[in-house]
Order: structure tokens, then sequence, then C-alpha cells
């Protein structure tokens, strides 16, 4: 501070050597002027011949003055017009009040932290960082998710970490040189199964990617959470394709009322009906697949690419139920409109066959264990079994986002045939 308040403070000085302006010479003026106070001087000596050409500009777009400098005698300097400076270069700038500059007037995007979220982004941010100062005059990107209630959970930024943490590589997290040798018609079966689920997870990596480039990026953790999640699909159906094809390059068969099925989640433009039906419903389901195909793998590399799946699939529905939580609270009409959800999803479908009975005999075989009629039986009672889980947990899942028992119980029932 000046000794003098009121007072600009004694000149400083600046030597840029033969640094030329353009190449970071004006980093060293621009640092010098943000520690004098308005009014106060600057000496700047360089050897650039071009420098008082470019400090005047630079000066006047910074509301700046600037004047030749004095030579060392007290004299101006005495080039000849129009010719080479005959010594070093000399400018005195007056540092001005701080504009005009292009950050006049400008915005932040958001608080000035990087946790200063807005429920409704200017459109004019772009793809500014939050926080950010945004200069005006940027095109203004369309992005229709941009309210934070159409998007948010509370919980997506601690999810996000936790996914960014938890991603494993499928080269290494999966023992693939462990020992496979299983009966032809096992192994038959863990490969249906393993088309079905490829089959699934493609349709379960199209929907959040589709989603997120719809999100406005102020949402940063959304739209980063749901790129983890579409790496996560992409991650499975690499695993499932390779323990499909590892003994024997066919895969299985895929039916058309599963493809169906799948059809109408790609097609859902809303993202909390998206969500629910993917994640809330869906990958709920999916949830008690691979815990059944966990219990009953036949082979350590089935039961590790299938272990590992169900870990993120985890939190895809802990996303999607908590983002419908928050949205319940702001949006009273929501359970009627995902309930209306299921009943339309359920009309399309009603004509279809539903799950591929090649995948429903793939489970029996590989719960039965054995071709002995009773172990038949008890492979049988256990693909009951998880479809009455599925159905539990599904009613489980509505209940929490505050539909009745009874209503949560009917429209569990009337989920697709084709689990996901």
């Amino acid at each position: 501070m000046s000794p003098h308040p009121g007072r600009p403070g004694p000149r400083v000085a600046l030597d840029l050597a033969g640094l030329p302006f353009g190449q970071g010479a004006h980093l060293l003026v621009q640092r010098a002027l943000a520690g004098l106070e308005p009014g106060q001087e600057l000496a700047v000596t360089g050897r650039d011949p071009e420098l008082f050409v470019h400090l005047s500009a630079w000066c006047r777009g910074h509301g700046h003055r600037v004047r030749p400098g004095e030579d060392p005698d007290g004299t101006a300097p005495a080039d000849a017009p129009g010719g080479p400076p005959r010594g070093p270069v000399r400018a005195v700038i007056g540092r001005g009040p701080g504009g005009p500059d292009r950050w006049a007037g400008a915005a932040r995007a958001g608080g000035a932290a990087p946790d200063g979220i807005v429920a409704r982004p200017d459109a004019g941010w772009g793809l500014a960082a939050r926080g950010a100062l945004v200069e005006d005059g940027a095109p203004a990107p369309s992005f229709d998710l941009a309210e934070r209630d159409l998007v948010w959970a509370e919980v997506a930024p601690r999810l996000y970490a936790h996914a960014a943490s938890a991603q494993w590589d499928p080269a290494t997290a999966v023992p693939w040189d462990a020992p496979v040798d299983l009966p032809p018609a096992v192994e038959a079966a863990v490969v249906q199964v393993m088309t079905y689920l490829v089959e699934n997870e493609q349709a379960a990596l199209v929907v959040p990617a589709r989603l997120l480039t719809r999100i406005h990026p102020h949402f940063r953790e959304v739209v980063q959470l749901l790129a983890v999640q579409a790496a996560d699909e992409a991650r499975h159906v690499e695993v499932f394709t390779r323990r499909a094809l590892l003994r024997d390059a066919t895969m299985g068969t895929s039916s058309a009322g599963g493809r169906a099925s799948l059809a109408g989640l790609l097609t859902e433009p809303d993202f909390a009906l998206a969500s629910f039906l993917l994640s809330v419903l869906g990958e709920g389901s999916f949830l008690n697949l691979l815990s059944f195909l966990d219990r009953h793998a036949p082979d350590p590399v089935t039961r590790a690419v299938v272990r590992l799946a169900h870990q993120d699939e985890a939190r895809h529905v802990a996303f999607g139920v908590a983002h419908l939580e928050h949205r319940a609270s702001v949006e009273p009409a929501l359970r009627g409109r995902l309930r209306g959800a299921v009943e339309r999803r359920h009309d399309m479908l009603r004509d279809t066959a539903g799950l591929n009975q090649d995948v429903m005999d793939a489970l029996v075989v590989l719960a039965a264990g054995g071709w002995e009629p009773a172990a038949i039986g008890r492979g049988h009672h256990q693909v009951q079994g998880l479809l009455a889980a599925m159905d539990q947990g599904r009613q489980r899942r509505l209940v929490r986002l505050g539909f009745p028992a009874d209503e949560a119980a009917d429209l569990s029932a009337l989920h697709t045939r084709n689990f996901m």
C-alpha cells in the first residue's frame, strides 16, 4: 500500500530483457500491474523493437495509460521517426482502474466455488466450467435437461467418486486362464445366458449415453456418473462376450420378443421415466439375476464376470432410485407418470413372447447341476425362486418411491417378462 493514502505509490520498474510482447512478456506486465494501485506507474524496459506498439494496444484494451519512457538522463529517446530504436525501448504505464476489458460485466457460471450449483443454469454458459467467469458472445449449445431437479440426486457426487475408484480392467480382473472344462450342454447354457446378457447390456449402454448428451454440463457430476455407467456397460459387454466365446466361437440365440422389450427402453425421452424403466425396474431385476448366476456359476470365469458386473449394476440402481426419490419430492404427479410408463410398456409388449425360452432353459440347467430328474426339478424350483426374488425386489423399490404396497405389487407384476 502507498504510505500516503489517496496518492499513487512510487514508480516500479520492470525489465523485459529481449522477451517479445507476444511471446509471454504481457504476463510479466500483467503481473507487475496487479500489485500496483490505480494511478501508480510501471516503468517498462525491453529490447523488443515492437514492444511499444504492442504494449500500447494491450494497455488500451485493459484500461491503462501508456507513454514513451525517458532515457536515464531524463530525455525522451532520440530515435529517428519510423526507424529502429537505437537503444532499449522504454515505456511508462499508468495503472488504470481495471477496465475496460472483455471480462467487464461477466458473470460466473454458478457460485464462485465449483460446488455452487444453481437450479437453472444459463444456456449461454455452455461448456464453461462451473464457477468460471464467463465471457459473453459464444454460441449457446442446446441442453434440454437444464434444470437441477430434472437430473439431480444428492448422492451423485459420492456415487461418481465411488464409480471412479471402482473401475476394473477386464484383462486382469477376470481369471481368463482358469480351467473351464464343462460338459457341452452346460457350456452351451453358459453361452446362451452370456448372449442374453450382452443383448441387455447393450441396451443399458445406449440409454445413459443418449441421456448424458442432453444434460447441461453445469450438472457435471450427473454427466460424469452416466458416462461411467456407459463405460461400465461397455465393459460388461466385453467380458460377457469373451466368456461366451471362451470355448467355442458360436453365440447363443436372440429372440424377437426380447429385443422388442429392450427397444422400448431406447425410445423413452423422459429422463425420469427412462431412469425408472432401466435402472429401478430393469437393472434392479438384473441384480437378482447376477446374484443367481454367481451362486450357480459352473466355473470361476463365469463367477468372476457376473460378480464384477453386479458391483457396477448396484451403483446404477442406487442412482436411479435416489434420483427418483428427489424428483418425487418436487413433483407430486411423478408417481402417476411412472405408473403410466409401466402400463404403456406392458400394453406394447402384451403380444410378444417375452423372455427367450432358451434363456429360461439355460438357467434351469445351470441351477440343476446335473441331468437327473430330481436335479432338473431343483433347477426349475431355483429359477422360480429367482423370479419371486425379482418381483420382491421391484416391490421394495417401488414402495421406497412412495407407492402403496398393493399398487407396488400390481406394477411389479406388469414388468416385462424379459427381466430388463
